[in-house]
């Protein structure tokens, strides 16, 4: 068995001393960097108007992943894929407040063509995605997890496979077919938006 990193044995050490400020303070150091990256992958960086910055998204997140009930962390993946859930919930949440506001207004449009393992150029509203995903992960919730990670926390296919426990080569069929199912049910979509 591998020894923890230090960003395990600092969760590890976080639980056991009751989020003491302190140690949140050397978490939040620990993963800035990599939650800012995600953060940035997620966030559409040409687009104008932004309401919510990657920093904002980071912060939010990470009070979001701090206050959960106890989590039994298990390794850098693990907090990675928590931390991907956490910003997608915030990003769909942030998108409904300003399609409420303002309809049609703060959706974020995300390609997936090179997260999804070459599937043709799509844009996709974050809240279409959203939907497409949560039925996706009725039908077979792996998938949906590989393609949130893929998405939304920007990992390879060999870092997913680690994550989830899988092969690299398992994680390369989820997303071909997956890619599929998106491709027509986004094709759906458009057929019923007409």
């Amino acid at each position: 068995m591998s020894q923890p990193d230090d960003l395990t044995t600092l969760l590890i050490h976080l639980e056991q001393d009751g989020r003491s400020p302190e140690t949140v303070a050397r978490v939040y150091a620990s993963v800035y960097d990599e939650l800012r990256e995600i953060a940035h992958k997620m966030m559409d960086p040409g687009r104008k108007g932004h309401t919510l910055q990657p920093t904002a998204l980071v912060n939010e997140a990470y009070v979001k992943l701090v206050g959960a009930a106890r989590v039994q962390w298990q390794g850098r993946s693990h907090f990675k894929r928590i931390a991907a859930r956490a910003m997608r919930q915030i990003l769909v949440n942030h998108a409904r407040d300003r399609q409420a506001a303002k309809r049609g207004g703060g959706l974020r449009r995300v390609t997936i063509h090179d997260e999804i393992d070459g599937a043709p150029e799509r844009i996709l509203e974050v809240l279409s995605l959203d939907d497409a995903l949560n039925k996706l992960a009725d039908r077979d919730a792996r998938m949906a997890e590989v393609v949130e990670l893929r998405v939304f926390a920007g990992m390879t296919a060999r870092e997913v496979a680690h994550a989830l426990g899988v092969s690299k080569r398992t994680v390369d069929g989820d997303l071909k077919v997956a890619k599929l199912w998106l491709l027509s049910e986004f094709g759906t979509q458009s057929k019923e938006a007409s």
